[in-house]
């Protein structure tokens, strides 16, 4: 099997009128906008919902002040899968306030993370009660920051089931600074400089913030449910060796835990122009489904 492919990787409109309801012209899904409480303050986003859904995720942000992921949403929804996607906090019509956006700053302290975490939590149980008594597993989906956040998200959390992350680290904020700001946005970095010599200055660079670091292997090790990464080995943003490293132990000690290795890819997994990394999301989003129904009929 080829180094780029790691682990066992398993390669309309519903014409009801609802008030606030917007039907896609492509007629594969419709668009809702909802609204949903968390921690004090009101998001808001739209939920896409194919005719029969075999799945739902939750769209996580990267760290950049995002609106809802729409585009990226209906890539999803036209394959089946329906979509929860929100402005992001303090930004487009959500509440609260934005924190950033300079990089290193209270972005990926603990705190702002936490609540970015509750945010996503308290989208997931909006979908659950909008899903109804559709019987599908709901799963996160994120990027980059999202790496933080996600298995904060889903530690202790019956209502996620499955988690994908584009391009997310799995090592701690400091450590992921400290690469960044080496590689310090060249993109011919990896034309210069060895993997060797990368790891040394992630591992061993002076802290330029101070502030407690953000563990997400100290989440994962809570976790039991399926995980997807997808990463670029061109990333400038995250190391991806040293990441895919700490997912090995992860699997050695029997975490269903998976990835995929992208050789000419950067930091943007979820690129239009490249859609081998979303195709390969869809389709073990799609196996993942299958099992989880499987497993609800055997009980």
């Amino acid at each position: 099997m080829k180094n780029n492919i790691i682990s066992n990787l398993f390669l309309g409109v519903l014409f009801i009128f609802l008030p606030g309801l917007i039907f896609s012209q492509s007629g594969a899904y419709a668009i809702q906008d909802v609204k949903f409480e968390s921690q004090g303050v009101t998001l808001v986003g739209s939920i896409l919902t194919p005719k029969n859904p075999f799945a739902a995720v939750v769209i996580v942000h990267g760290s950049d002040p995002v609106k809802r992921e729409i585009e990226f949403a209906k890539r999803l929804a036209k394959e089946g899968i329906a979509v929860l996607t929100y402005d992001k906090r303090g930004v487009g019509e959500s509440g609260g306030v934005y924190i950033g956006p300079s990089v290193g700053t209270n972005n990926i302290d603990p705190t702002n993370l936490k609540l970015l975490s509750q945010d996503a939590r308290a989208a997931v149980k909006k979908f659950r009660a909008y899903l109804k008594d559709k019987k599908i597993p709901i799963g996160l989906v994120g990027f980059s920051q999202a790496g933080w956040i996600i298995p904060i998200a889903a530690s202790n959390n019956p209502l996620v089931e499955f988690m994908v992350l584009f391009s997310c680290p799995t090592i701690t904020t400091l450590e992921q600074l400290r690469f960044q700001f080496y590689t310090n946005g060249n993109n011919n970095f990896w034309n210069n400089h060895t993997e060797s010599d990368a790891r040394e200055h992630t591992k061993n660079d002076p802290d330029r913030y101070q502030f407690i670091a953000t563990d997400p292997k100290i989440s994962l090790n809570t976790l039991s449910i399926p995980g997807l990464w997808l990463f670029g080995e061109k990333d400038i943003q995250i190391p991806v060796k040293l990441c895919i490293e700490e997912l090995n132990t992860f699997k050695v000690q029997g975490k269903p835990f998976e990835y995929t290795l992208f050789p000419t890819l950067g930091h943007n997994t979820a690129s239009e122009n490249y859609t081998a990394p979303v195709d390969i999301s869809i389709q073990w989003i799609k196996q993942k489904a299958f099992n989880s129904r499987i497993s609800r009929k055997s009980k």
